[in-house]
């Protein structure tokens, strides 16, 4: 189950079909909020808003690599192109089946430009729409029409997003976001020929509702979805839907991992970084990839903790240096002959090493400057450890430093509201005044807490255990015993603790009901499982599904989008902005006047 693999193929099929000869790609009018692409990669975008087509294209190949396939152009549906007819060029069309992308293409196919079209839609279209577009082709310049399931962002091979930065509004369902969701986890399960068992978290609407609309897509669809029968007995695959309000503190914590990292710091956007605000970065680093399929080292590393990527990279360097002074001893024809061989991958290497020491640079730089070790520590204890007294006071002597930021105390401040919301002594509103007389956003906090507060969530976030649940019970105990191998990484999300009761065969219901309840009566545990979370998935959860699938398991995450702590923040103030707060009476006069 590699989603980049899938991509990859998808594209390959979708250059090789239209055969050999210069082409186009026309791409469609789905912006997101993305960042320019990097310098050579698909340059001749119209850039002012990207466009989720031209993202998926771009996180699987290099420009490079779709000049191999004689691809030389890529353009817009609806860029209001010049009338010029370009007969020597075949157009290859990569859009999502829309009205308006229907619309657009019937005019292009009334009044065609190129000698040839090869239409490949990425996920189910209505046959009306393809009797519709026969009849504009009147020219008959379609040579093919096909649905190729690639209707979302591969980040990693286990890891997808669609690229949703804000799901909800007023706690709800947005229509678009739970649309272009529903689709596009029917695209990924399309891609890997899944058809499964759907579970939904309890008590969540919008798993509830999500899972619904999947479940009749897979019904009205079913000769799509006809693929292999459990012969063997195996049980059939599962999709679990969850929903980010059962677990607000993940994408609250500092991380330190190599990927997770980056994105808490300076942000991925689609595999890019941009260093463009940060000072004295090389010009030829304003903007870098980071794709694990086009950098080995970064897909050897991604997954490396802060200490072990210093040591890594500082090998990597002596490598390079090594191979630096062969290239210096050119003495007879066969040095020559050697070093213009060697070059290209000589030139590749010193590239990366030149990327990912300006990137460990700037890491460095803000972990010193925010003291975002101290921070962390505290985060992480309060995460896993319930010592109100101590840890109220080690907040107030951090977020009333001047060396920590303000978002980094505020986001103290929010795990602090989250563990001890139903504390007898707990000061939140003492700690949120703090904040205040710093300038900070104190409205976050009642924010979060209405998003994901004790009342909402269902799981067993910070392992209050009852005594009856001895399996639980017995895992924190032996947790407790085995001791803490790195302060800064001991909390676990809640995605892994729910994933080793799906490979443990334990009883999901009623936390997880199925909607499609005639494919649970198998008692063996899932070979393949899809998780997807609305409000969207972290790259300590991508993470943990990483060991997991090291460990022989089969597993794919992927989320509305993939957030950091700021990203989530403003996910959470976007689902709660309009809605009247109910349960932070004692906070009012820190929300803002919109929820009062």
């Amino acid at each position: 189950m590699n989603l980049i693999s899938g991509i990859k193929l998808y594209i390959d099929k979708m250059c090789s079909e239209s055969g050999p000869g210069m082409k186009i790609i026309l791409l469609d009018k789905e912006t997101v909020r993305t960042r320019p692409l990097n310098r050579g990669n698909f340059s001749h975008i119209d850039e002012p808003q990207r466009h989720f087509q031209t993202s998926i294209i771009s996180m699987a190949f290099s420009q490079s690599d779709m000049l191999q396939r004689e691809v030389y152009l890529f353009e817009r549906l609806d860029s209001g192109r010049s009338n010029e007819r370009l007969k020597y060029l075949k157009c290859i069309v990569f859009i999502r089946p829309t009205k308006q992308n229907i619309q657009l293409l019937a005019n292009e196919l009334r009044n065609p430009k190129y000698s040839a079209y090869y239409i490949y839609f990425s996920n189910i279209i209505p046959r009306t729409d393809i009797k519709y577009l026969a009849e504009c082709d009147e020219s008959e310049s379609v040579r093919e029409v096909k649905e190729l399931y690639a209707d979302y962002l591969c980040v990693n091979p286990n890891l997808f997003s669609l690229n949703i930065p804000n799901c909800m509004a007023n706690l709800n369902w947005l229509p678009d976001a739970l649309t272009h969701s529903m689709q596009g986890i029917t695209a990924v399960l399309l891609s890997l020929k899944l058809n499964p068992v759907i579970r939904y978290r309890a008590g969540s609407q919008a798993a509830q509702l999500l899972a619904k609309l999947i479940y009749e897509q897979i019904t009205k669809e079913s000769s799509l979805f006809d693929f292999r029968s459990n012969m063997d007995g195996a049980a059939p695959p599962l999709l679990l839907i969850l929903d980010r309000r059962d677990d607000p503190v993940t994408p609250l914590l500092h991380q330190w991992t190599y990927q997770a990292m980056v994105h808490e710091l300076l942000q991925i956007n689609n595999n890019r970084v941009d260093l463009s605000n940060r000072p004295n970065v090389p010009k030829d680093f304003k903007e870098l990839v980071l794709s694990g399929d086009q950098d080995d080292f970064y897909g050897n590393n991604m997954y490396a903790n802060y200490g072990e990527i210093g040591s890594t990279i500082k090998q990597l360097m002596e490598e390079f240096q090594r191979k630096a002074n062969d290239h210096k001893k050119v003495e007879s024809i066969a040095d020559m002959k050697n070093f213009i061989e060697s070059y290209p991958q000589f030139k590749k290497m010193s590239g990366t090493v030149q990327k990912h020491l300006c990137v460990i640079g700037e890491l460095s730089a803000l972990s010193n400057k925010r003291n975002l070790f101290e921070v962390s520590e505290l985060e992480q204890e309060m995460a896993c450890k319930a010592e109100h007294s101590a840890q109220l006071q080690r907040i107030k002597k951090l977020i009333a430093d001047e060396r920590v930021s303000v978002e980094d105390a505020l986001k103290l401040v929010a795990l602090y509201a989250l563990r001890y919301e139903r504390h007898a002594n707990c000061d939140t509103s003492g700690l949120l005044q703090i904040i205040k007389t710093r300038g900070g956003r104190a409205a976050v906090v009642p924010a979060l807490i209405e998003y994901a507060g004790t009342h909402v969530r269902q799981g067993d976030l910070f392992n209050m255990v009852r005594i009856t649940d001895a399996v639980k019970l017995t895992r924190n105990l032996i947790k407790g015993l085995k001791g803490v191998e790195n302060v800064f990484t001991q909390h676990t999300p809640l995605l892994k603790e729910s994933l080793e009761d799906v490979f443990k065969g334990r009883e999901l219901d009623p936390l997880y009901p199925a909607i499609n309840s005639e494919l649970v009566p198998f008692r063996r545990p899932p070979q393949e499982v899809v998780v997807f979370i609305i409000g969207g998935a972290t790259y300590e959860e991508a993470l943990a599904v990483h060991q997991l699938n090291n460990a022989g398991y089969r597993v794919i995450l992927g989320g509305t989008t993939i957030h950091n702590s700021q990203t989530f923040i403003s996910e959470v103030l976007a689902a709660t902005n309009g809605i009247q707060f109910k349960h932070t009476k004692s906070m009012i006069k820190y929300c803002s006047t919109d929820n009062i």
